[in-house]
């Protein structure tokens, strides 16, 4: 890994072991008010740190983390330049840079550092492939996959039974609270669970609930126009052995796949790229989830949409430009 910008070289250098010595736990800043990921808080908590200790006039915004190698991986920009580093997992030393000895099995990296791009025949094959979309209801990101994915289930409605939407977030204090909430049970974690509590109880309303939803963020008249029996919903969304186990169960496979961003594509078991495929277009995310078959199914052949779908709420499907960013 090089130094992409010497600025920021220097403006690290210069605290790294005032940081070393008094940790960067010092700040009580939490990410977006919530407990989503202990990944994401430690590299929150340090987004938090250079911005108040490090940084002067410029500040530092969190992109992406993952855990890598014993400590957390982490994704920041600073005036729209992108910096990786690396910070322990109790978030007490922060490594500015880093180099990869061994690659991981996440990513293929050659000898510069740049990733090795996805192709369908490197991608794991199964007879019955799952392609899971993990999501958060209120992220234009989020939203803008779950477009994706309705576009590819009117074109190609038997596609639907190798897709599973899920959610993102957590348990606290006997609630679900979503990234965008500033507390357990906040609007967006309820409506996570409301499309839960219809995936998992009333499946064959989900899609139409969702594609409904997706345009405006309205929730009564897509109830009403998706036919959900709302009764059955209510009891599902009151029922902490329904609605909240359901979600549960969706926040444990999150933190089995290290998840920390919105949307995050997960096929087989392992995680998939859509920009490696085409970006966010239905044709992209089409032909990743037919990438997993053994056997591709004949409506593999079968072209949809190359548009780049839509961000946030939108009555119309298309986007006027690539959008690549998600909510994390």
């Amino acid at each position: 890994m090089v130094f992409e910008n010497k600025k920021y070289l220097k403006i690290i250098i210069s605290v790294i072991f005032v940081a070393l010595l008094i940790g960067i736990s010092r700040s009580q800043k939490t990410f977006l008010g919530t407990s989503l990921n202990p990944a994401v808080k430690v590299a929150q908590k340090t987004i938090d740190y250079i911005n108040s200790n490090i940084l002067k006039g410029q500040t530092a915004i969190l992109e992406s983390v993952r855990p890598v190698s014993g400590v957390y991986e982490f994704k920041l920009k600073i005036d729209n330049q992108e910096y990786t580093s690396y910070v322990t997992r109790d978030g007490k030393i922060l490594f500015i840079s880093g180099i990869e000895i061994t690659p991981s099995t996440k990513e293929i990296s050659t000898s510069n550092n740049t990733k090795v791009k996805q192709t369908c025949e490197t991608l794991t094959k199964a007879d019955t492939p799952l392609l899971e979309a993990f999501v958060v209801a209120k992220c234009p990101f989020g939203l803008q996959m779950e477009r994706i994915l309705s576009e590819i289930v009117k074109s190609i409605p038997e596609a639907a039974q190798y897709i599973k939407v899920e959610y993102m977030g957590s348990i606290v204090n006997g609630k679900a609270q979503s990234m965008h909430d500033s507390a357990p049970g906040g609007e967006e974690a309820m409506e996570n669970m409301r499309q839960v509590c219809l995936r998992e109880e009333q499946p064959n309303t989900f899609w139409n609930y969702v594609n409904c939803h997706i345009q405006k963020g309205e929730v009564n008249s897509c109830l009403t126009q998706a036919k959900v029996d709302v009764n059955k919903l209510n009891s599902c969304l009151t029922d902490p052995n329904k609605g909240l186990a359901y979600i549960k169960k969706d926040f444990e496979n999150q933190d089995k796949y290290g998840v920390t961003g919105s949307p995050t594509l997960i096929l087989n078991s392992k995680t998939v790229s859509e920009f490696d495929f085409g970006g966010r277009t239905a044709e992209a995310v089409k032909t990743v989830l037919c990438c997993g078959f053994k056997n591709q199914p004949s409506f593999c052949s079968q072209k949809l949409t190359t548009d780049q779908a839509a961000t946030g709420f939108s009555t119309s499907y298309k986007s006027g430009s690539s959008s690549s960013g998600s909510c994390n």
